[in-house]
């Protein structure tokens, strides 16, 4: 019979084994602000930066989550709160296999982003708050979303009818109207660099 040469498969690991596979530490990068600031957009050029540098991570966004896993939710106050609860015990999830995970969601009051802070771990938590003016996020908005929300059509719209608490201390904070999307991207590399390497 031969020999197993590879013993260390021979059980489940924890999250340190993966990580030491993947060669980095676990983490989620918590992207928020209001539509339009950039968080996609963001996420999804640090997550091409991060590959480029061989680290292994996956952007969560609302694209991705309400049309699957939280598409029964609406927006109202209740549903955004268990919209963000199932995304960070996703992210949790995700840290335990020694992902890094790029989430980007609106999260617009210190409540919910605290009960995502609390499911995923304060030393796990990088929280980016991208903070452009209103105006500015409301000329980048493709879908028309922002003139629903002022003509009445669309009902809990964040920034309209609905309101945005300002994280108070963010691990990063970015205008994104003044700073380049390739600058953004050096800013949160260097930002977390430190936290995501072993």
């Amino acid at each position: 019979m031969a020999e197993n040469i590879y013993p260390v498969f021979d059980r489940i690991y924890d999250r340190n084994v993966k990580e030491e596979i993947l060669r980095q530490s676990a983490k989620v990068i918590w992207f928020t602000g209001l539509s339009g600031s950039g968080k996609t957009t963001l996420a999804s050029n640090l997550e091409k930066e991060l590959f480029f540098r061989r680290f292994f991570c996956h952007v969560l966004d609302g694209d991705n989550i309400r049309a699957g896993i939280n598409n029964n939710l609406g927006f109202s106050e209740e549903d955004r709160l268990e919209n963000i609860r199932r995304i960070a015990e996703v992210s949790k999830l995700l840290i335990n296999t020694g992902m890094i995970t790029l989430c980007s969601f609106i999260s617009p009051t210190d409540e919910i982003r605290n009960l995502a802070r609390s499911i995923i771990g304060e030393n796990d938590f990088i929280e980016i708050f991208l903070n452009p003016p209103l105006e500015v996020c409301e000329k980048r908005d493709t879908k028309g979303l922002y003139k629903k929300a002022r003509a009445g059509i669309i009902k809990d719209f964040t920034g309209i009818s609905s309101p945005f608490e300002a994280p108070k201390n963010p691990d990063l904070e970015i205008d994104t109207s003044t700073i380049s999307i390739k600058d953004s991207v050096d800013m949160i590399f260097n930002a977390i660099i430190d936290g995501i390497t072993l």
